[in-house]
């Protein structure tokens, strides 16, 4: 298959499923807000990747025919920014406290991704280290799309319902910083299997 499809749902589960702007941003609206109150926020946000997913993979599928070296480069810079968002994920303190009266709606949810820098770095990744250069635009694309969303339909309602007793139970204990160092280390590990885990189909 000219896209790796079973490599490329696991780098997508690893990093649909760590720490990242979105993420903590689930995670507050639930603790701030409840489930309920959040799931057109989860909506919004699972549907909003699509809309970068659809440009990038066209517009990079494209460029790669022109310019085949681009598609290793885009994958080492990916990498590193990844690399360095983990370092920053060690480093990140769950908070609590009060938020504003209404959660935010599908509509504030849609434009986490387009302004998500992981977001753009992860999906950049996906097209340059799974998809073969020779992938037709649409199969490419469409594939990817598929794969990342199947992954947030579960993992991002997950980061929102768990938002309330993580915020709560483990912000200001020892347990906090061992928990975003975990998430880190397999962030790490993630992009070390793209790397030199045969990623590639």
């Amino acid at each position: 298959m000219s896209v790796a499809v079973a490599s490329f749902l696991t780098f997508a589960a690893s990093q649909v499923g760590t720490p990242g702007p979105a993420n903590m941003a689930l995670l507050a609206t639930g603790a701030r807000f409840g489930f309920r109150a959040a799931l057109p926020f989860v909506a919004g946000v699972a549907l909003g990747k699509q809309l970068i997913i659809w440009p990038i993979g066209f517009g990079l599928m494209e460029l790669a025919e022109a310019v085949p070296w681009l598609f290793e480069a885009l994958k080492w810079a990916s990498a590193a920014y990844i690399i360095w968002l983990a370092w920053r994920v060690a480093n990140m303190r769950l908070e609590t406290g009060a938020g504003p009266d209404n959660a935010p709606g599908f509509a504030a949810g849609l434009i986490v991704h387009p302004l998500n820098p992981k977001a753009w770095a992860m999906i950049t990744a996906g097209f340059t280290s799974f998809t073969a250069p020779s992938t037709p635009p649409l199969e490419a694309t469409a594939i990817i799309a598929i794969c990342l969303l199947a992954c947030q339909v579960v993992l991002h309602p997950i980061w929102s319902f768990a938002g309330d007793r993580i915020a709560r139970t483990v912000a200001g204990t020892s347990a906090e910083r061992g928990l975003m160092i975990s998430l880190a280390v397999l962030t790490v590990a993630s992009v070390l299997f793209v790397l030199f885990g045969g990623g590639t189909p």
